[in-house]
């Protein structure tokens, strides 16, 4: 295991909750709980696990996210919301996928009831849960029937009855199946076992009060022992009640952390009563308030995401309360609430994220001190005059010298900043090249830093060897720059069997402008592990685009075989529609449109496409 890796297992919290593993590409492929998550987690690389993805954990995983919750029990429900949403590679997934169990109410019936579903779809009723104790659903349905007096019976059976069941007999039930029910009293049980369900505990709380209180005035004292004992029985309920959430409101809930001037903020979505999704956030040099960075925070979330939710649990009223909300409402084209919640759910909720926040933060800070370190191990190594905060690193991606492009990502403080990454098309080099082609990228990378509109950074890293490295500095040089630091990564190489006829492998290597001898990174150096994370975000951000231009490439290259299509057509085809696959998806009446393009062709275009389907005219 990787050093960085192990500290990021070492500070995990000893708390309930969620971990998923992500590999070395950032793909999400495990999913688990754990009453204690340092402790889980670790157990994975004791070697007494014999499941075969947990003999090759230590070779795929690149980082550790978690989620802390109050209970091991919220934590089995977040795990299962979280598999089924997600469908990790290595989580075992049932056949039937069955949920755990949720209330579901359908209040576009005349009669609504409560039924125990296992599944929540978006049909229109009101589902609550999901609920992780199948005899804490049997209990509440149990109290539901007994003081709200809702019907139990199927629809079937509702329709073709004759005579009151038992239900009706020991009054749980009034009958509608045969006896005429007053439907705005029956409507209003319905609705306070919504409240009840949904944890609104004060307003039911507070209605019930007035009903007793009046009932009590009429002298009908039958009816106010029976408000009463709702009321009884209601607090005994909520007060043991605990869900992940117990309402089907879409909503946000902020959850803020503060150290000094660092800020860490956790977002837990919920849609339709589960969490979805988990987004974390971290400023630093943060002197204003707390309210403003949440004010702020709100104002940037759903800028360009998703239309806000009904409801978004904020830990403190932001700075302007109403114009936030009239911002998001505007964007939601609904009405948006924001809660600062003092009791119930909700603020159970927010406890929960503010936990996650605190914990974040923690770990955000040790990452940041360990970069620290290995900024200035690399400084030392390398003999570079300042500490390379800022670090560019190229890559070159081709297969057999076709599409070939470059990458360039930047690391600032030990962590991407990819609103510096840029990606290169060669323009110059035919074939594969990579000496020529790392030659063009950096001598119109150095281009920019000439003009200062984007000034060399502490440390530049290319991906290869000596000829690669020898490349890039003339391509610097030739540019008139000469106050620059730059190194070559390669990667590791086989030497030979050793003793015991294991092939043995050399160090990283980065080898110097004007040194001979390559200088070697031992497996645990932090300052080996940081270049490790530069030069492999540098290939995963090559190779993305050198697939997203032969797909590209694919596409244009097969308009050029339909019958009547040239290089001019083609280019006409792409500037109307912007892309091939546009082109390929339109239908007849969309390409006879395009102006400057003949009917035939237009028909010839569809034809290619959709064989047989059109109705155009044969030659």
């Amino acid at each position: 295991m990787n050093p960085r890796l192990e500290a990021s297992i070492k500070n995990l919290p000893r708390t309930p909750g969620v971990y998923k593993f992500m590999s070395q590409r950032g793909e999400l492929i495990y999913i688990g709980k754990a009453t204690d998550l340092r402790a889980r987690v670790r157990s994975y690389f004791s070697g007494t696990d014999p499941r075969p993805f947990v003999q090759i954990l230590d070779r795929i995983l690149g980082d550790v996210e978690f989620i802390v919750t109050e209970t091991p029990k919220e934590a089995l429900l977040l795990e299962n919301t979280l598999i089924k949403k997600h469908k990790p590679r290595f989580n075992f997934m049932l056949r039937d996928d069955k949920n755990y169990l949720s209330l579901r109410i359908d209040t576009r019936k005349e009669w609504p009831r409560v039924e125990i579903v296992r599944s929540i779809r978006n049909d229109g009723a009101k589902y609550f849960g999901p609920y992780g104790s199948a005899s804490k659903v049997r209990k509440t349905v149990n109290t539901l029937n007994r003081f709200f007096q809702l019907r139990t019976c199927r629809d079937s059976v509702l329709r073709n009855r004759a005579r009151p069941c038992l239900q009706y007999q020991i009054r749980r039930c009034p009958g509608p199946c045969v006896l005429p029910v007053d439907p705005e009293t029956y409507a209003d049980n319905v609705r306070h076992a919504e409240l009840f369900l949904g944890g609104r505990a004060d307003e039911l709380m507070g209605e019930l009060t007035l009903k007793m209180n009046k009932a009590a005035e009429e002298l009908e004292f039958e009816d106010a022992a029976r408000f009463r004992d709702q009321m009884a029985a209601i607090e005994d309920s909520l007060a043991v009640q605990r869900t992940v959430q117990t309402s089907t409101v879409d909503r946000d809930v902020i959850g803020i952390h503060r150290q000094g001037e660092s800020v860490a903020l956790t977002v837990l979505r919920f849609r339709a009563g589960a969490m979805e999704n988990v987004r974390h956030f971290f400023l630093s040099d943060q002197v204003v308030d707390d309210d403003a960075v949440v004010a702020g925070l709100l104002t940037q979330l759903y800028a360009d995401r998703d239309e806000p939710p009904r409801e978004v649990i904020v830990p403190l009223a932001p700075t302007d309360i109403e114009g936030c909300e009239s911002a998001l409402t505007e964007l939601r084209g609904r009405g948006v609430k924001i809660i600062v919640p003092l009791r119930g759910d909700r603020s159970q909720l927010l406890n929960m994220a503010c936990e996650n926040a605190e914990h974040l933060l923690a770990t955000h800070l040790q990452a940041n001190d360990r970069n620290v370190v290995a900024h200035e191990k690399l400084a030392s190594l390398l003999r570079l005059k300042n500490t390379p905060r800022t670090i560019e690193c190229f890559d070159i991606s081709n297969i057999q010298g076709n599409q070939v492009v470059a990458s360039q990502v930047t690391f600032v403080d030990g962590q991407p900043d990819k609103k510096r990454y840029r990606r290169y098309r060669i323009r110059s080099v035919d074939g594969q090249d990579d000496f020529a082609s790392m030659y063009e990228v950096l001598s119109r990378r150095a281009k920019r830093a000439q003009t200062n509109k984007d000034p060399l950074p502490d440390l530049i890293v290319i991906d290869g060897g000596l000829g690669q490295l020898g490349a890039a500095c003339s391509a610097i040089n030739s540019r008139g720059l000469s106050d620059y630091a730059i190194i070559g990564l390669a990667k590791s190489r086989a030497k030979g069997p050793n003793s015991e006829g294991e092939t043995e492998h050399s160090f990283e290597r980065a080898f110097v402008p004007g040194r001979k001898n390559p200088i070697e990174f031992r497996r645990a150096s932090d300052a080996r592990h940081l270049l490790e994370r530069v030069r492999d975000e540098a290939h995963r951000f090559a190779i993305t685009y050198h697939r997203e231009s032969r797909r590209r490439e694919t596409l244009r290259s097969e308009l050029d075989g339909i019958p009547g299509v040239g290089a001019a057509r083609r280019t006409l085809l792409l500037n109307h529609f912007r892309s091939a696959r546009s082109v390929r998806n339109a239908s007849l009446t969309e390409l006879e449109t395009v102006p400057g393009l003949p009917k035939a062709v237009a028909w010839s275009v569809f034809d290619y496409f959709h064989p047989g389907e059109s109705d155009a005219p044969a030659d």
